[in-house]
């Protein structure tokens, strides 16, 4: 609820060290947390109408400006903003607060779902609602696909680098990391030798509209150290490593927890251009190379992550999940799942606390730092290749019932059976796609209705497995 000026100013200035009493900034940031649905885009709304709109704790552009320097990094931008800003508002521990917030009721409802899934994943009625969720996450990742090609693909070089990204996922089999650093490789060197092509890839400017209650001037801020810089680092990658050294000396170097460890230890600092842009990286490995889950498996995952608050990329702990308990060693299976869900959120989320309390008094150099935006704004176009590919990926998956892997010479690219086409998946990726792009309904409405119609198709006696 929005405050009345003179209630709030009060109230701010009646704090010692925060520029906003703590214990109002958790009650802000947990009713936050529970309307963090519809992606980063709503995530960043929620954050923009509560802290800027209705509070007015933080003006506008002093919002865009912590945004704008969360895209230059890896990992999910929403939740690194929430540290970013409730870092500004309350110093160290008001970042620990915002970011843990914003995770934890995704991370619990999907670790639910996960087991729901797993105990009862084979009854009819839950085949028959995966069978219309599959199809609305093909095509919600499709618009994801013209959102952000929309935005960043300005130039047609841009979109040659987008072209070339997907080609190289999609039949060459090159690795997501390759493909992300020679695009911005591509964006450094086209930004230096034709830098009117490349635009700011941030979220632009905008009228600061009312004065917010804090000045920015007396905004949380701490000089910029190599000796506070140490400090995080040696902290944060402690905290970040510790987990894992702990797996491996309890469960050995092969266990499922050791790989899962490293490999989402590794995913975190590659998730330039949100969730969809790994996630292609995240199947694939997971998939064909760990086989800790089946590829329709990693589609019905992330229909449980679009339904639940919270960041995408939430749904590597699904998968986590259903590796550990597939492949539980000596454990419990059950417990299995559990540890390595949790392990999985750690290592993915504890880096973006590391990365924004580290650079967070560099902010102003980084962010007009332009050859850094132009290998951010090459990374930003090959995004959408990579999503691309993504979407592609899920759609053989889904509406298609059988596929063969193709290696030919340079060639590796999965080919479906077309004689074993899903009729019933066809239609309702069909329905999802006009309700998407032609009536422009929400994700949660979107997935809700093709639930509806994957239940009705499988009671029907249709067939939907």
């Amino acid at each position: 609820m929005s405050q009345s000026p003179d209630s709030s100013t009060a109230e701010i200035h009646s704090a010692r060290s925060d520029v906003v009493p703590f214990r109002t900034a958790l009650k802000a940031w947990f009713i936050i947390s529970l309307q963090t649905f519809g992606g980063p885009a709503g995530q960043i709304a929620v954050m923009q109408r509560t802290l800027v709109d209705e509070r007015r704790w933080i003006g506008q552009q002093r919002f865009l400006h912590a945004l704008n320097y969360c895209m230059l990094l890896p990992g999910p931008e929403a939740q690194q903003l929430a540290i970013y800003v409730g870092w500004l508002l309350n110093g160290v521990r008001g970042g620990l607060a915002a970011g843990i917030l914003f995770v934890i009721p995704g991370m619990v409802a999907l670790l639910v779902l996960s087991i729901v899934y797993v105990a009862f994943g084979d009854t009819t009625v839950v085949t028959a609602l995966f069978a219309g969720l599959a199809p609305a996450v093909v095509a919600i990742v499709a618009q994801a696909v013209h959102r952000v090609g929309k935005r960043a693909l300005s130039h047609p070089l841009l979109i040659g680098l987008a072209v070339a990204a997907f080609i190289a996922l999609a039949l060459f089999g090159i690795a997501f990391p390759i493909v992300i650093a020679i695009a911005a490789l591509a964006g450094w060197a086209i930004g230096h030798w034709r830098p009117g092509i490349l635009k700011n890839g941030g979220h632009g400017k905008a009228d600061d509209g009312p004065a917010p209650l804090i000045a920015d001037d007396a905004l949380h801020h701490e000089p910029p150290s190599a000796k506070r810089a140490f400090r995080i680092i040696t902290i944060g990658l402690i905290l970040w490593a510790a987990p894992v050294l702990a797996v491996i000396l309890l469960t050995g170097t092969d266990s499922v927890f050791t790989a899962q460890g490293l490999f989402f230890s590794g995913t975190a600092v590659v998730t330039f251009g949100g969730a969809y842009a790994v996630l292609a990286y995240v199947a694939q490995r997971a998939v064909e190379h760990y086989a800790w889950l089946s590829a329709g498996d990693m589609v019905k995952g992330l229909a449980l992550a679009e339904t639940t608050p919270g960041p995408l990329i939430m749904v590597v702990q699904f998968v986590a999940f259903l590796g550990a308990y597939n492949n539980p060693g000596d454990m419990n299976p059950w417990a299995a799942g559990v540890l390595g869900a949790l392990l999985t959120t750690w290592v993915t989320f504890v880096p973006c606390f590391l990365f924004i309390f580290l650079g967070a008094p560099y902010i102003e150099r980084l962010r007009n730092n332009q050859r850094l935006s132009a290998a951010l704004t090459g990374i930003t176009a090959a995004v959408v290749g990579v999503i691309a590919n993504l979407a592609l990926y899920f759609a053989v998956n889904t509406l298609f019932a059988e596929s063969r892997a193709v290696d030919a010479g340079p060639f590796h690219f999965t080919l479906p059976e077309l004689a074993s086409i899903r009729p019933v998946a066809l239609a309702i990726t069909v329905i999802a796609l006009v309700l998407v792009f032609a009536l422009r309904w929400s994700v949660l409405r979107v997935l809700g209705v093709c639930a509806a119609l994957g239940l009705v198709a499988g009671l029907s006696g249709l067939p939907v497995a």
